[in-house]
């Protein structure tokens, strides 16, 4: 069976506020290191009202400094906000202190609106079109032997695995072309996902960082007791997709019963299409969902996200994902 991964938002739920958010996250990191997960991940966003991990690197330190096994990283650093050399010195800066542990998955998108993005002093014109400059310049950074006059102290000889990150083509022929590991977003934006996936296996070159291709996707799992329970829980991220992209976005709000089936039928085509890489259910339900995307997309990881109000029943969600990864692990072995 292959290893999957967490990714946390660090959501800010209705009524709650950042501190809440970020014990959370400790709690299911925590949790997530005793049962197995292979890394925990967190996204930069900027601006949103809902999500709290927009230092992610701060958040990094501080999930990697409670935690003992599992891999901690950032799932992604919005390269175009920051210049190389300062990524390249936080993320040696954790290394140096966690290490073996650390992940950095880069992203092109800035991760926020355009306003937001200006006022990170960033130059929009071209900082997007020179992702792939700026991710080599990271990665020489971190080498052994950098090429540039500039050393990043910490991080020269930081051996902090990167990946790519996307939800279309070019991440895929970036990746594939600098032969690095590639997470598609596809919890969010399925539309290309197996379009890139195929882009990406069959154009990769072999390189020092990675001999084959290697691919992680993201997937929703609303995990409960009952079945009833599970799509009760998936409602709040029902929500929160449906007023991100209707231009209303807020912090996580609490579930709604039958909030799919008494949705518009646009607003329900919406959901289905956004949330296609989607199980909910309970633990036999989330095994055959997730056994069933695994045969399709041949993944090598997953990166697991469940988006749920409530913490406790959140927390349950990743054990019962735990417990289906384990049972899975018994009948299917290898990775293959």
């Amino acid at each position: 069976m292959i290893p999957l991964s967490v990714l946390d938002l660090a959501p800010i739920t209705q009524g709650s506020d950042a501190a809440t958010s970020f014990r959370h996250t400790l709690d299911i990191a925590q949790h997530a290191d005793r049962w197995g997960f292979e890394r925990y991940w967190m996204a930069e966003h900027h601006g949103m009202r809902g999500i709290a991990s927009a230092a992610t690197s701060v958040l990094i330190g501080h999930v990697a400094g409670g935690t003992q096994r599992i891999r901690v990283g950032a799932g992604g650093i919005m390269l175009p906000n920051h210049s190389p050399l300062v990524i390249a010195e936080q993320f040696g800066t954790l290394e140096s202190l966690y290490p073996g542990r650390i992940d950095l998955g880069l992203g092109r998108a800035p991760g926020s609106d355009q306003t937001t993005a200006r006022a990170l002093r960033r130059n929009l014109a071209s900082s997007a079109d020179e992702f792939p400059n700026d991710v080599l310049e990271l990665i020489d950074y971190m080498s052994d032997e950098p090429r540039q006059p500039v050393q990043a102290v910490p991080g020269r000889g930081a051996k902090v695995p990167v990946w790519i990150l996307g939800s279309s083509l070019f991440g895929a022929q970036l990746a594939a072309a600098l032969g690095l590991p590639y997470a598609f977003a596809s919890h969010f934006a399925p539309q290309q996902m197996m379009q890139a996936i195929e882009l990406y296996r069959a154009t990769f070159k072999p390189s020092p960082h990675l001999d084959k291709p290697y691919v992680m996707l993201g997937y929703n799992v609303f995990a409960a007791d009952t079945t009833s329970k599970a799509h009760l829980l998936a409602s709040s991220a029902q929500q929160s997709f449906v007023n991100l992209r209707t231009g209303n976005p807020g912090q996580l709000p609490p579930p709604v019963e039958n909030y799919f089936d008494d949705a518009r039928p646009e607003i329900q085509a919406l959901i289905q299409h956004v949330m296609s890489c989607t199980a909910i259910g309970t633990a036999e339900e989330v095994a055959k969902q997730m056994q069933a995307f695994i045969t399709k997309t041949r993944a090598d990881e997953l990166m697991i996200t469940s988006n749920i109000f409530d913490h406790s029943a959140r927390l349950h969600s990743y054990e019962i994902t735990a417990q289906v990864h384990q049972q899975l692990s018994k009948e299917n072995p290898s990775n293959e």
